[in-house]
């Protein structure tokens, strides 16, 4: 019953989505449970979609979305994942309007994957510098500055940051008050 309520009365601002995956196996896939939680207006946020999943895959994602249309979930401002090609194809397919957001975490991690470990604690705070910043601007200089100092050397570390330059600073466009819960859906430390 509960995923198929009408969700025409409940508005969501923003969503935040990811693919879980499990050590379980069905045969040769891998399945992975899509989830969607929706933040309200009054800052109420519910889980709206648990389903299961092909790999993330476009199709998978493009069919939750549909679903959650068809039920009444109007497009929301903002929504907020890490780097799967699955879930942005498919919402640009099924929510073209909705603002996107890429998760800091995510983004963070992948970064400081591609740099030796002697670096890392030394970038990892530069990387929060950038995503801390007060404003876009001060984003914008702190991450040049990561690209000076990171990209002769590790040019992967640099890519992987600039790469989503304009999905990782959308945040900013919404009230400072809701930044910490829209650069991810993990609040980091």
């Amino acid at each position: 019953a509960w995923r198929k309520q009408s969700l025409s009365a409940a508005a969501y601002t923003y969503i935040w989505a990811d693919g879980v995956h499990f050590n379980v196996r069905l045969e040769d896939d891998r399945l992975a449970c899509l989830v969607i939680i929706g933040v309200r207006p009054d800052g109420v946020k519910e889980v709206i979609a648990l389903e299961d999943g092909y790999r993330e895959s476009t199709e998978s994602w493009a069919t939750l979305l549909r679903d959650l249309k068809r039920r009444g979930l109007s497009a929301p401002k903002l929504a907020i994942a890490d780097g799967a090609l699955g879930f942005w194809a498919a919402l640009r397919q099924v929510y073209p309007k909705t603002q996107e957001q890429r998760c800091w975490v995510h983004k963070i991690a992948n970064a400081l994957d591609k740099l030796p470990k002697r670096l890392q604690p030394r970038a990892k705070s530069h990387l929060h510098e950038i995503m801390r910043a007060p404003d876009r601007g001060n984003a914008l200089a702190e991450l040049r500055r990561f690209e000076h100092e990171y990209g002769d050397k590790y040019p992967k570390a640099v890519a992987c940051l600039t790469k989503d330059k304009d999905t990782l600073f959308t945040f900013m466009a919404f009230p400072a008050a809701h930044w910490i819960h829209l650069r991810t859906p993990t609040r980091l430390s």
